[in-house]
């Protein structure tokens, strides 16, 4: 029996532009995200991986199809509904007044009301998880753009829901919180998670599922380990790529992929 879906997209299609100058990013995406999967979006700048999830988000209209959360349309669903089904990490945030970062993290919990008891005790474990602990009494605009991506993810995670969508969420880190922050998210518990990334090894440690945006319209979505070869990775990005056998903390030997050199023959790029 096949399982429910947690987010489906039905025929969806998403361009830009205006009239006459339109481009189109994805056509047709035919595309299932189950319960506990680790997708990674995938594509070259301009592609429309942050158009994508802010369609999934609900805050961008799409040219055709459907977006469906749990077998309810997401154009059916009301502002609490959809804040109930997923959370939204992106790479860019305005803070336009004073605010701790405390606050700032409950603030995701307004859903659940002022008898929400968990609240505090949500925030501060969110805040711990992704280091921030420290940072809990401080003035949210005074916070580096590392430190406040990791504020954002933290308000994302205490807002609890069954699916969680983030824009590049190690873009601004260093190399520790990086892996923090990508390691904190592959293990949570009951948490379905949809990232888009650039950094194609740590998209390899994360995901169990990758899509692929071409931005010409065409997609590809499957396993992590059939879609993140060298020989995909090469024609995706117009670079080439290589494999070989490496090892993390984890221990087993996996295939990583990593950039050798630019070069406009894809067809030249070594095989897995």
């Amino acid at each position: 029996m096949n399982r429910a879906a947690i987010v489906a997209c039905h025929g969806v299609a998403l361009q830009v532009g205006r009239a006459g100058r339109q481009r189109v990013l994805v056509r047709d995406l035919q595309w299932d995200v189950h319960e506990g999967e680790r997708w990674v979006v995938l594509g070259p700048n301009g592609a429309g991986k942050s158009t994508l999830l802010n369609a999934l988000a609900g805050l961008r209209h799409i040219e055709a199809g459907n977006i469906v959360y749990s077998g309810s349309a997401l154009s059916a669903l009301d502002v609490t509904a959809q804040a109930a089904r997923r959370a939204l990490v992106t790479d860019r945030w305005h803070d336009p007044f004073s605010a701790s970062v405390k606050q700032t993290v409950l603030t995701a919990r307004f859903r659940f009301g002022s008898e929400d008891l968990a609240a505090e005790a949500v925030a501060t474990d969110a805040l711990a998880r992704f280091d921030c602990q420290h940072l809990a009494g401080a003035d949210v605009r005074t916070l580096s753009r590392g430190e406040r991506q990791r504020v954002a993810i933290a308000t994302a995670f205490a807002q609890d829901t069954p699916l969680m969508l983030l824009d590049e969420p190690i873009a601004h880190q260093d190399p520790r919180h990086q892996a923090l922050v990508l390691d904190t998210l592959r293990h949570a518990q009951g948490r379905t998670l949809i990232a888009s990334l650039h950094d194609v090894n740590a998209a390899l440690r994360f995901a169990t599922h990758a899509l692929l945006l071409t931005g010409r319209g065409t997609w590809s979505a499957g396993a992590a380990v059939d879609v993140l070869t060298a020989e995909r990775m090469s024609e995706l990005f117009q670079t080439r790529f290589a494999a070989w056998a490496g090892a993390d903390r984890d221990g087993p030997a996996r295939v990583l992929v990593q950039q050798v050199e630019q070069t406009t023959d894809v067809r030249e790029s070594p095989p897995l």
